[in-house]
C-alpha cells in the first residue's frame, strides 16, 4: 500500500510539473508583448518611452532569456509565489484567493448535484423492470451530454429568472444566486456520471457473483445496492475526478454567463489584458485541483477494491 501511494504521489507531482511548463510555453509564444499592455499601451510597444520599456521588462523578468525566466518563475511558483499581477500590482496568489470562494461553491455544488442526479438516474433505470421506461431513462444522459453547457445556462435563465423570477439571473446573491449556475454545471455532468455507472451497473449484474448471492436467496434491493453498485462504483469513480477539470474549464464560461466574481471571469480578464502571470497562476491551481481530486480517488480506489494494489504490486514485480 506504500509503494502504491508513493507512485500516485510522484505521478502527481509529474502533472503539475508538465502543466506548469506547458502552460509558460505556451504563453511565452502567444503573439502580443505584455510589456506594452502593462504600461497602457495596448499591443504598440512603439508608443511607449524605451526606458519605461526596460524597466518594466526588469521588474517582472521579462528582459532575461525565456529558459532563466522559466527556472526563476519555476523555482518561486515551489515557493507558492507567481508573482504580481501586471493589470493591477496585486500578488497572484492574493488575487486567486479573493475569486476562489466563489469557484470552489459553484463546483462544489456542481459535482455534489451531478453525483446525485447522475448516480440517482443510473440506479433508477437499472432497478426498474419496465423495459420501456429503462430505455427512456437511459437515452436522458445521451442529451445531456450533447447540449452545450452555454445554451443550458441560457435556457435555465430565461425559464426559472426572466419567466418565473424564482432566482436571480446574475451576480453573487448568495444561495438563491449559486443554484441556477450550478444546475447547469451538473448537467451534462451527471449526464456522464449516469452513462457510465449506468453502463457499469448493467455489466455487475450478469456477473456470477450477481447470480449467485440471487441463488441465495438475497432481495433484489440488497442484490442491487449491496453487490452490483460496489464494483459498478469504480469507474463511476473514475469519470467523476477527471470531470473536475472539466467542471473548472465550464466554471470559465458560466462564470461569464451568470456575472459571478470567480476565477472564471478573472482567467476572461487576465486574457484580454495579456496578465500572463494571473492566467499562468489560474492554469497551475486548476491543476493542481485536477491533481488533488484525482489523488484522492486513487486513494479511495483500495478500501472499495484492494485488488487495485494487489495489481499495482504485481506490475512492478520482476518476472
Amino acid at each position: 500500500m506504500r509503494r502504491y501511494v508513493i507512485r500516485r504521489l510522484a505521478q502527481a507531482a509529474g502533472v503539475l510539473w508538465a502543466a506548469y511548463t506547458l502552460s509558460f510555453l505556451v504563453l511565452d509564444y502567444l503573439p502580443g508583448d505584455p510589456v506594452s499592455a502593462m504600461a497602457g499601451a495596448g499591443m504598440d510597444s512603439s508608443a511607449i518611452d524605451p526606458a519605461r520599456l526596460e524597466e518594466l521588462k526588469g521588474q517582472y523578468g521579462f528582459d532575461k532569456p525565456v529558459l532563466v525566466q522559466y527556472v526563476d518563475y519555476l523555482g518561486s511558483a515551489l515557493r507558492g509565489d507567481f508573482g504580481d499581477s501586471v493589470s493591477t500590482g496585486r500578488p497572484v496568489t492574493s488575487v486567486i484567493a479573493d475569486a476562489l470562494p466563489q469557484t470552489l461553491q459553484l463546483t462544489g455544488a456542481a459535482l455534489l448535484l451531478a453525483t446525485l442526479l447522475g448516480g440517482g438516474l443510473a440506479l433508477v433505470a437499472t432497478y426498474t423492470s419496465q423495459r420501456w421506461l429503462r430505455q427512456a431513462l437511459l437515452s436522458l444522459p445521451s442529451l445531456g451530454v450533447s447540449i452545450p453547457t452555454f445554451w443550458v445556462g441560457l435556457m435555465i435563465v430565461q425559464l426559472f429568472s426572466f419567466r418565473l423570477r424564482l432566482f436571480p439571473a446574475f451576480g453573487n446573491d448568495g444561495l438563491r444566486g449559486l443554484v441556477l449556475p450550478a444546475v447547469t454545471l451538473a448537467v451534462p455532468t451527471g449526464a456522464m456520471v449516469a452513462q457510465v455507472l449506468a453502463k457499469s451497473l448493467l455489466t455487475a449484474l450478469d456477473e456470477p457473483y450477481v447470480q449467485t448471492a440471487r441463488a441465495k436467496g438475497a432481495g433484489r434491493a440488497r442484490v442491487h445496492l449491496g453487490h452490483a453498485l460496489r464494483n459498478a462504483s469504480l469507474p463511476a469513480l473514475t469519470v467523476i475526478g477527471l470531470l473536475v477539470g472539466q467542471l473548472m474549464a465550464n466554471a470559465v464560461v458560466i462564470e461569464t454567463v451568470f456575472a459571478r466574481n470567480g476565477l472564471g471571469r478573472i482567467t476572461a480578464a487576465a486574457v484580454s489584458v495579456q496578465d500572463l502571470p494571473v492566467v499562468q497562476g489560474v492554469v497551475v491551481f486548476g491543476a493542481l485541483v485536477f491533481v488533488l481530486v484525482n489523488l484522492v480517488v486513487d486513494l479511495i480506489y483500495p478500501l472499495l477494491d484492494p485488488r487495485v494494489v494487489v495489481a499495482a504490486t504485481v506490475r512492478r514485480s520482476p518476472a
